[in-house]
C-alpha cells in the first residue's frame, strides 16, 4: 500500500489499480476564507499550495471517501477543508464514485456527486474486494461539536494490504479508542492540527490527545491535518518534539506535502 499525502487531510491510498482519494480540498493557496479571525492569524486558506506532484497523483484516482461535508445541510457551512469547490468539480468531471455516511448522501447528490456507497456507523460493507466500516467522529469537545459537521472515520481492509483507520475530524473519544483497540488497524491516520474556531474549545485533538491516540494505536500512525489551515496551530516540529518526549516518534509518520509512504502488510 502507498499513501500519497497531498495537503492537510487530503491524501490518496494506492492499492493495486485502485487509488482512493480522501477528503478533496483542491483549492489553490489562499482561495478560501479564514476559518478563524481572532483566535488565530486570519490568513486565507489553504495557507500552502498543493504539491507539484498533485496532478500526477490525482489523475489516477478511482474512488473517493468523504468523512464529512456540511453542517445542517447548509451550503455556506460546508467544510471546505474536506470538500471544496475544486474538489467537487474534480469528482463530477471524472464521475468518481464516493463513499460517505448515509446522512451525507442526499446533500452530496444534490450537487452532482456520484454517491456509490453509503455507510451506517459500525456496519461493515463490501468495498473493492474488501470491507469498509464507518466509525463515529466527534468534531469537538463540549457544545461546539453540536454546531460542527460531525462525520465519520473509516476503517478499511483491502485484500493483501495492511488495514487502515482514518480518524476523520474528531477529538479523542470512546469510539476512537474502541476503533484502535478492537479493530486493531495496522495503520491509523490522526488529524493532529488542534484546530479551533473563534469560540469554543478544540475541534480536533490537542497534542495531549494525539499522544493518547498514538500510544493506543496497535501499529504505525500517520499524522495529517497540519500546516495548511489558519485555524490549525500545531506544527510538524511541535508534534515531532512532543512525540519524541513521549517515546512515540518512532511509530509515527508525519509526512510532508507531496510525500509518498510505502507500508507493507505485516
Amino acid at each position: 500500500m502507498k499513501i500519497h499525502h497531498l495537503r492537510s487531510a487530503t491524501f490518496v491510498i494506492e492499492s493495486g489499480v485502485d487509488h482512493i482519494l480522501i477528503d478533496p480540498m483542491l483549492s489553490r493557496k489562499g482561495k478560501l476564507p479564514p476559518f478563524a479571525f481572532f483566535r488565530h492569524k486570519p490568513e486565507h486558506n489553504p495557507t500552502v499550495p498543493l504539491p507539484d506532484n498533485a496532478s500526477q497523483i490525482l489523475n489516477k484516482v478511482t474512488h473517493c471517501l468523504i468523512t464529512h461535508s456540511r453542517t445542517f445541510g447548509i451550503r455556506a457551512l460546508q467544510h471546505a477543508d474536506h470538500l471544496d469547490g475544486p474538489g467537487e468539480s474534480f469528482l463530477r468531471k471524472n464521475n468518481i464514485p464516493v463513499v460517505c455516511r448515509e446522512q451525507d448522501a442526499a446533500y452530496l447528490g444534490k450537487y452532482g456527486i456520484n454517491v456509490g456507497t453509503t455507510l451506517e456507523y459500525r456496519v461493515p460493507k463490501q468495498f473493492l474486494g474488501g470491507e469498509i466500516t464507518a466509525v463515529p467522529a466527534q468534531h469537538g469537545h463540549g457544545w461546539i461539536h453540536n454546531l460542527m459537521a460531525n462525520g465519520a472515520g473509516f476503517y478499511l481492509r483491502l485484500y493483501g494490504e495492511p488495514s487502515i483507520y482514518i480518524s476523520g475530524d474528531t477529538v479523542y473519544t470512546k469510539a476512537v479508542e474502541r476503533a484502535l483497540t478492537e479493530l486493531r488497524p495496522d495503520i491509523a491516520v490522526v488529524a493532529a492540527g488542534n484546530a479551533s474556531l473563534d469560540v469554543g474549545g478544540p475541534i480536533l485533538m490537542p497534542l495531549e490527545e494525539v499522544v493518547t491516540f498514538v500510544r493506543a494505536a496497535p501499529g504505525k500512525v500517520i499524522a495529517n491535518h497540519l500546516e495548511a489551515l489558519n485555524h490549525c496551530p500545531t506544527t510538524r516540529s511541535q508534534l515531532k518534539q512532543t512525540l519524541e518526549n513521549n517515546g512515540l516518534l518512532s511509530k509515527t509518520f508525519i509526512p510532508d506535502d507531496g510525500e509518498t509512504l510505502t507500508i507493507d502488510a505485516g
